[in-house]
């Protein structure tokens, strides 16, 4: 659409630096355009307090925030526990975010009539792929707007600057103005000092972790606790049953308080840049780990070995924008006919940033003591020879060819 023809757009509004300066640009650039904000809750929490105000003042004719944490956790978060899916060792908190988010964005675009979508990505970075074919599966003909690929600021210091000269309300500083993405999943970090991957984060400095503390200064005892798994899925922490997002909020405080799920990484983007971050996913982190405990027990070694496998290219379909897509549906399909039997239960001892196996129990479990023990039992250990006669056979024949053919 020509910037003529657009009169209503809709903006993925998080309040953060981006979009905040985003509504006045808007107001300048797009023949001052109405602005519909809208904020997906995927459990920010502080970070919507007084978002509306601030949306209204700056610009916008009205704020939609969605609740959007139970579908996030259902139909997002749980499907890559189950797959056992990550990137590079990252845990995804902000790459399954974004489908769920997208999809919002577009039922109040339609809702509203809105001739264009708005996000504040920036060109360089990996959201402003998954916002937009999030977009294109929901609504292929829907026009976008990214600002970061069109206007003349170049650095996070001239947004600021820019948003100084609008009286924009900003709650950073220069000198804390780390790029950070938040919700019930994990915090991301990146920026500043720490585009420099020489320098080491600053775990002990007042202010920098937010959903934990460094292992130095966890509790010098440790914590232990039980996860309840039915079908790979988290019914039950400590006895108690919860809901997938309330053990996710719980393990939060608990992992948080013992330094857990603490990633500094120099990860590969989709657009072919290497960049720092650095990710806070306590809860995550002890779920990936009981999860991935409980399947050692519950699954056979193929099946297993398998999933190994794919869960790299779920993590990377993820990763990479590629949530709405037949493989990615496919894979999961194939994940939930593993998790069929991963019911049981995981206990971890939580230690300075560790998680040490305490335990772990099933109905469905394949392991047998019987068998495993070294003290006397029913196996019989001469039909190891056999086995290995014929497992070794091929090695045997060509090792015979090689000495016939030196």
């Amino acid at each position: 659409m020509k910037k003529e023809d657009i009169k209503k757009v809709v903006l993925a509004y998080s309040g953060g630096l981006d979009t905040s300066v985003i509504i006045p640009w808007l107001k300048e650039n797009y023949n001052n355009c109405e602005i519909i904000a809208v904020s997906g809750n995927v459990g920010q929490n502080d970070e919507l307090e007084g978002l509306e105000e601030k949306a209204l003042k700056t610009g916008a004719s009205k704020l939609y925030v969605l609740d959007l944490m139970d579908e996030y956790v259902n139909d997002y978060i749980m499907p890559c526990l189950k797959a056992g899916a990550m990137y590079e060792g990252y845990l995804l908190g902000t790459a399954h975010a974004r489908p769920v988010i997208a999809k919002g964005l577009v039922e109040i675009a339609l809702k509203e009539g809105a001739d264009a979508i708005v996000h504040g990505c920036t060109g360089k970075g990996n959201d402003q792929v998954r916002f937009e074919l999030a977009i294109k599966h929901f609504a292929p003909n829907m026009p976008i707007i990214a600002p970061w690929r069109e206007w003349d600021i170049k650095s996070r210091d001239e947004e600021i600057d820019y948003a100084e000269a609008h009286n924009v309300p900003l709650k950073i500083s220069r000198e804390t103005n780390y790029s950070k993405d938040k919700n019930l999943w994990h915090l991301s970090h990146e920026g500043l000092d720490l585009e420099d991957p020489g320098n080491e984060p600053l775990y002990e400095k007042p202010g920098f972790l937010e959903m934990g503390v460094s292992p130095l200064q966890a509790p010098d005892e440790p914590t232990y606790v039980t996860l309840d798994f039915v079908k790979g899925i988290p019914v039950a922490l400590d006895g108690m049953e919860m809901s997938p997002k309330d053990i996710i909020l719980k393990l939060n405080v608990i992992g948080g308080a013992n330094g857990i799920g603490l990633l500094d990484i120099v990860e590969n983007r989709l657009v072919g840049i290497k960049c720092r971050g650095v990710y806070e996913t306590p809860g995550g982190s002890i779920l990936y780990k009981a999860h991935s405990v409980l399947e050692s027990i519950c699954l056979d070694k193929m099946t297993l070995h398998e999933k190994q496998k794919l869960s790299i290219t779920f993590g990377e379909l993820v990763y990479n924008a590629q949530w709405f897509t037949p493989l990615r549906e496919a894979l999961s399909a194939f994940v939930d006919k593993t998790q069929e039997r991963v019911t049981g239960k995981v206990k971890l001892k939580l230690y300075k940033g560790n998680m040490i196996n305490a335990g772990v129990w099933s109905p469905c479990s394949l392991y047998s003591e019987e068998i495993a023990t070294f003290g006397e039992s029913d196996y019989n250990q001469a039909d190891a020879a056999g086995f290995i006669n014929l497992y070794g056979l091929p090695v045997k024949v060509q090792a015979l060819v090689d000495a016939a053919n030196p």
